[in-house]
Order: C-alpha cells, then sequence, then structure tokens
C-alpha cells in the first residue's frame, strides 16, 4: 500500500535476545489483520525469522523488514536482531527508524544488549517507547523494572500504563494519562498508580513552559492539552512512555498499537536532514532534506540481502520525492547511473509489489549493478549523498581455507557476496602471514557467515586462530662488513660492503643512507646495496618476521673491475646488513589493540584481573548507569583468546571493540616462545 508521508511510522524493534521482539512483530502483523495465521519463533514460522540459520538457532540474526496498516497508518517494522553479534543490522535498523520501540525482560531486568541498542538511539536523540515484556511469568515486577529503567535510561522514562495483577493474574492495564482503569487495582497497586499518574501529568506539564504555568494555577491540564503535550514529549525525547505487556498472550497489544499510531513521529514530525556541504556531492544544491514527496527523489540504502537464486535486494527509505518504478536514478556515493525495476515492500520474506514509494516510506529494488549498504540514491541533476551509516569495527578474527581446491577460485566471491550484505563482516588477505582472515563482531557472527558459505554456496572452510603479524626491529646500533666472493669456472661474482644500522622511532619505516666516497662502490651497485637491504628486511633475523624502522647506512666497500655485478651486491649488502642487526640488540615486536570493553560492575573484580593475566593495561575507566566503560591496551595475541573468556567470566554480558594502537617490543620471556614456535614451523616446513 502507498500512503501519505505524514501517515507513516518507521519503527524499530530492540530488545536483548529473548525478549520478544519477533512475537510482538508477530502479534501486531495479526492482530491488524497483516497475516491470517500467528506464528512462533519456536515452530519457525513467524514472518520476520524466515531464514533458515534463524529457525534452527529460534533467534533473530537479520534486520527484517514488515509492515502493517491500522487506520490509514502505516507502520513499517524494523525487527533487529537482540545478539550483539549482530549489531550491524541494529545499526541500520536504528539509521532508517524515526522511533524505536525497546523491549525488556520484566523478569530479567535490563540486559546488556538493551542498554548497548538504547545508547545507540540516545545518540540520535530518537523519540522512543519501552515495553516491559513477559509480565505474566512468575516473578514479573513492573514498579521494580520501571524503576531500574528510570535509572538507567532517565527520569523522563515515565509510565504510561500500569499493569493489573502480574504473573498468572496480570490481565490488563490502566491508563495513567487518563486515569481509566484505576479504580480497578488493589491495594498498593492503586496507590503506586495514582503517584505515578500524578508524577506524570508535573512531566508532562514541565515539558512545555506555557502548560506548566497552568498547572501551577489550576491545579490541573484538560485531556486535550495533556495529549498534545504528551504527544510533543515523545517527539522531542523528553518524554519515553513505559508500557506493561505480555505480548506472548497478546495482552498490550492494542495498547502498543494505539500508541504507535497517536505518539510516535512520522517522518514529516522530525526536523530535516542537514547534510554537511563537505559530503554533499560538488553539483549538490540541496542541503537540508525534507520528507516532502514533491521535492526531488533522494533515498539510502540501509540493508543489503543477497540471494543465490533472486541476486541482490537493496532495503531503502525514500528521504524525499518518491522511488518510481523502472526509474533512473543516480548512486551518488558512487557516481553512477542505477535503474529500479519493479519495486516491492517487504513482509519478512514475501515481497509486495508496488510502483511508487512517498517520502519516509520503506521499499527494496532488486539487481542495483553497484549499490551497497549505505549508498545514497538520488536525482541525476540533484545529486545527494547523506552521512555514510557509521557501523562499529569487527572485533575478532578467523583465518579461513577452503575445505576442497575446487573452492579456492569461488572463495573470494562469495566473501564479496556476503560483505556486501553486512558491512560489520570484513576480509582480507594478510600479506605477511599469506592467510586469508575474516573479521566480524563475535564468535557467532563469523561462525554464522563460515554457514551461509556452505548453506548458500556449497563452500566449506576450515577456521583457525590467525597467525600473529609480529614485526622485528633493533634497539641499537650495530656494524658489520662483508665480503661475497664466487669462482665458478666461468664468469665469477666479487662485492664487498660496509654498513652500519641503527634504529629509527617506531612508525618511521626505513631509511636508506649512501655515505659512500670516492666511487669505492659505483653509484649503480649502491642501488644494488639498497635493494639486497630491502630483501634482508622482509625476513628479520630473530623469527624471520619482516625488520621495521631501521636505518641503513652503507658507507664503504671494494669492487673487482670484471666480477662486480648487481647480484654481487645484493647478496654481500644483505649479509651485512644481517649481520649488524644481530649485533644491534633485535627485538621482536607485536601489535597491540586498543580495547573498550562495556562491562557490568558487578564483574568489574573478574575483568580487571584477567586483563591483568593477558598482558593488559587498563588506560582509563568511565560509570554508565550499572556499567562499567573500560579502557585498555591488550597484545593482539592475547585477544584471539581473549573472547570466549570474557563471555564465560559475565555469562555473555560484557562486551569489547578493538582497534589497532601500535608495535611494542614483546616481553622476553614470551619472546622466546614466539621465536622457538616460528624456527619449529620452518624446520617443518623445510622437511617436507
Amino acid at each position: 500500500m502507498t500512503v501519505s508521508t505524514k501517515n507513516i511510522r518507521n519503527i524499530v524493534l530492540l530488545s536483548h535476545s529473548g525478549a520478544g521482539k519477533t512475537t510482538l512483530t508477530e502479534n501486531l502483523l495479526f492482530k491488524t489483520g497483516a497475516i491470517s495465521k500467528k506464528g512462533s519463533v519456536s515452530a519457525g514460522t513467524t514472518v520476520s525469522d524466515y531464514c533458515d540459520d534463524e529457525k534452527e538457532r529460534k533467534t533473530s540474526i537479520n534486520l527484517s523488514v514488515a509492515y502493517y496498516e491500522r487506520d490509514g497508518i502505516k507502520v513499517n517494522i524494523l525487527d533487529a536482531p537482540g545478539y550483539l553479534d549482530y549489531i550491524g543490522d541494529v545499526v541500520a535498523g536504528i539509521n532508517a527508524a524515526d522511533s524505536a520501540i525497546l523491549l525488556i525482560d520484566a523478569v530479567s531486568g535490563i540486559e546488556v544488549g538493551a542498554s548497548k541498542f538504547w545508547k545507540l538511539v540516545q545518540e540520535r536523540n530518537m523519540p522512543g517507547m519501552i515495553v516491559i515484556n513477559k509480565m505474566d511469568k512468575d516473578n514479573a515486577n513492573f514498579a521494580k523494572t520501571l524503576e531500574s529503567v528510570r535509572k538507567r535510561f532517565g527520569k523522563n522514562c515515565v509510565a504510561l500504563y500500569y499493569p493489573n495483577g502480574s504473573g498468572a493474574v496480570f490481565s490488563g492495564m490502566a491508563n495513567l494519562l487518563t486515569k481509566q482503569g484505576i479504580d480497578k487495582l488493589d491495594g498498593q497497586d492503586k496507590d503506586i498508580a495514582d503517584m505515578l499518574s500524578n508524577e506524570m501529568v508535573e512531566g508532562v506539564a514541565e515539558s512545555d513552559d506555557a502548560l506548566l504555568e497552568k498547572y501551577l494555577e489550576e491545579g490541573a491540564l484538560s485531556p486535550e492539552e495533556m495529549n498534545r503535550a504528551f504527544r510533543k514529549g515523545v517527539d522531542t525525547g523528553k518524554i519515553i512512555p513505559v508500557v506493561p505487556a505480555s505480548v506472548e498472550k497478546g495482552i498490550g497489544i492494542d495498547e502498543i498499537i494505539e500508541m504507535i499510531n497517536k505518539y510516535m513521529p512520522s517522518p514529516e514530525d522530525l526536523p530535516p536532514i542537514e547534510i554537511d556541504p563537505d559530503i554533499a556531492s560538488e553539483t549538490a544544491e540541496i542541503i537540508k532534506i525534507e520528507p516532502k514527496s514533491d521535492g526531488p527523489f533522494s533515498a539510502q540504502v540501509f540493508k543489503t540481502i543477497s540471494d543465490p537464486y533472486k541476486g541482490q535486494i537493496s532495503i531503502f527509505r525514500v528521504r524525499s520525492g518518491k522511488a518510481v518504478s523502472n526509474q533512473m536514478v543516480q548512486n551518488s556515493s558512487k557516481s553512477s547511473p542505477e535503474k529500479f525495476g519493479q519495486l516491492f515492500f517487504l513482509k519478512g520474506k514475501d515481497q509486495i509489489q508496488t510502483d511508487l514509494a512517498n517520502a519516509g516510506d520503506v521499499v527494496c529494488a532488486a539487481k542495483l549493478k553497484d549499490t551497497d549498504t549505505g549508498d545514497s540514491l538520488s536525482e541525476d541533476k540533484k545529486p545527494v549523498k547523506f552521512k555514510n551509516i557509521k557501523f562499529p569495527e569487527p572485533a575478532i578474527s578467523f583465518s579461513i581455507k577452503p575445505k576442497s581446491r575446487s573452492d579456492e577460485d569461488k572463495i573470494s566471491g562469495v566473501l564479496v557476496k556476503l560483505m556486501a550484505e553486512d558491512p560489520t563482516f570484513k576480509m582480507v588477505l594478510d600479506k605477511q602471514t599469506h592467510e586469508l582472515v575474516i573479521s566480524g563482531m563475535g564468535d557467532m557472527h563469523l561462525k554464522t557467515i563460515v554457514n551461509r558459505m556452505k548453506d548458500r554456496y556449497g563452500v566449506e572452510v576450515e577456521i583457525g586462530t590467525p597467525k600473529v603479524a609480529y614485526k622485528e626491529t633493533i634497539s641499537g646500533n650495530g656494524d658489520s662488513k662483508y665480503r661475497h666472493k664466487k669462482q665458478s669456472g666461468g664468469a665469477g661474482q666479487f662485492a664487498e660492503v660496509w654498513l652500519r644500522v641503527e634504529p629509527l622511532e617506531r612508525g618511521a619505516g626505513f631509511e636508506f643512507v649512501d655515505e659512500v666516497v670516492g666511487g669505492a662502490i659505483p653509484k649503480q651497485f649502491v642501488g644494488s646495496c639498497e635493494k639486497g637491504v630491502k630483501n634482508a628486511m622482509a625476513d628479520g633475523t630473530v623469527a624471520g618476521y619482516p625488520l621495521i624502522d631501521v636505518k641503513a647506512t652503507v658507507y664503504d666497500g671494494k669492487t673487482h673491475p670484471v666480477d662486480s655485478k648487481d647480484i654481487a651486491f645484493q647478496i654481500a649488502a644483505a649479509h651485512a646488513f644481517r649481520e649488524a642487526c644481530a649485533k644491534a640488540k633485535p627485538v621482536l615486536l607485536e601489535p597491540i589493540m586498543n580495547v573498550e570493553l562495556t562491562v557490568p560492575e558487578e564483574n568489574m573484580g573478574d575483568i580487571t584481573g584477567s586483563l591483568s593475566s593477558r598482558r593488559g593495561r587498563v588506560q582509563g575507566m568511565d560509570s554508565e548507569g550499572g556499567l562499567q566503560l573500560l579502557r585498555a591496551q591488550i597484545p593482539l595475541e592475547e585477544m584471539y583468546k581473549y573472547a570466549n573468556e570474557l563471555k564465560s567470566l559475565t555469562a555473555g554480558r560484557a562486551t569489547y571493540t578493538m582497534s589497532f594502537s601500535h608495535y611494542e617490543a614483546v616481553p622476553s620471556n614470551v619472546a622466546q616462545k614466539i621465536i622457538a614456535e616460528s624456527k619449529k614451523a620452518k624446520e617443518e616446513a623445510h622437511s617436507h
């Protein structure tokens, strides 16, 4: 269905895994008649979780798009995964939505995924609401969970409804804005509901200066004033409504539908998107993009699906103008033309054809030839380039190799398709270790990728821990001279090179200096010396790793009028360089990573202890609503083993991000082990 912009709602559903997002989606679709039969997560029959790996795991892995219509309003639901391993799709969903619904388990409380996802919502100043779900379960406690929500997320989280009972007797709720149903509550619940209702009225009044003045003078506000102010408060993020529910039993679904229609903003209610001049196309005239369907077309792709049978499907949010089937557009991120075929809306895996999508809507196109996630689409005459979607950097890596030789040629193409689908997944061929390394957000994320390689494309791989790209350097000065002389009956070889080395600052690279005087080494052979030194640097002097940050100075030598030649000086310089480095206190270097951990406060002792045992150094920490943000520097070799340990120590509640910092000398006791392993590997390679 095609609707006007003011009648569109774009909602991203968020929660820690298992809190009920997908079940909520199913109930919203069923209640509004968008589907005729309600599916279940356990049976693998929901609209959202339609991929084989999702059915198998019984959990969301991908961002899924569906929609329903109620009272002329079209609601696009972006059901995001709950595991932090799939946070890339959470970021994509938040980027495409205008508001968010966060589900929290009334028994488990606020888990780390919920905190992380809501922080992303708050960073965008996005309106939203919170559903305290599973109120029908034993030990469900709305008041206690509400208190922790307000402590963690802010006092602007206010209960719009209060539950009538909990556990097996949870049967409905009272509206605290209209006070309808409060009189049906029992004893203490009635007292708490009255108190929360009064607090909410005061909070709504405080969100508007004129209303506050009237409230202070008259002590009350009309229902119309309350509704108008409540809606405005939600739009501006000053009010986050909280509602109890049991989505599994269908209790609270009507209230959530009403809240979406009544209080969640349409694209027209939000400020226009401002494009910084430095990221606008050179010929772009539009700096403020307003969601008007009569303006020039612009859109941004927020999700790509690679289907081995249907090809690539690009899901995009129309930011302005209209998207029309068979329309010529410009990919302004790549300055390349594209043509839409038949457009369609998505309802899970089902594609519903449409010829038109207005500004603010979410729509799909198949087989765009040069468009990836994050790309901007617009009219050729008025190109628009939106800010790139900021996806998190990968935190964990595996080395992979194909099980079958026949798959060696296919593997790169398959990985490229999977990278197009998932911007948090990276692949690189490590030039130093010659390994194919894949990186992602977590162990589960990468194993999902490996399964998709097999199930979709028939490519099976073996996974392992990547080799660490160690380097070598020197910490002192060294000097050597080397004579290369070879006589084999025919043409001989002769070269003598005098050379000294000294260390450079970390990151300085390599410096070659020619101090030869009097033509002791002819100029053409000085170049041969530099080539020989560079060749020797490739496999170091300690354990066969590349040597970096060194200055080599050739200052004297000898030649032979007949036997001196390029190869002779390369060999002599390489030997002289190795000998000089061996005298210059050589050291082994390892990559050190900047690691930022988000850890529950109660686990801090275990985490700091484990960091210390991993040769980590804590750089600083901050507190954030029951969580500690800890910054540390840790060797990469230790981080390869750390992900599973971190999961074990915190029951999966801690997360981390990682980026390269610098190279640093390996402690001698650790270096000895690495050197021994390197020599053993070389000996085994030679024996084969």
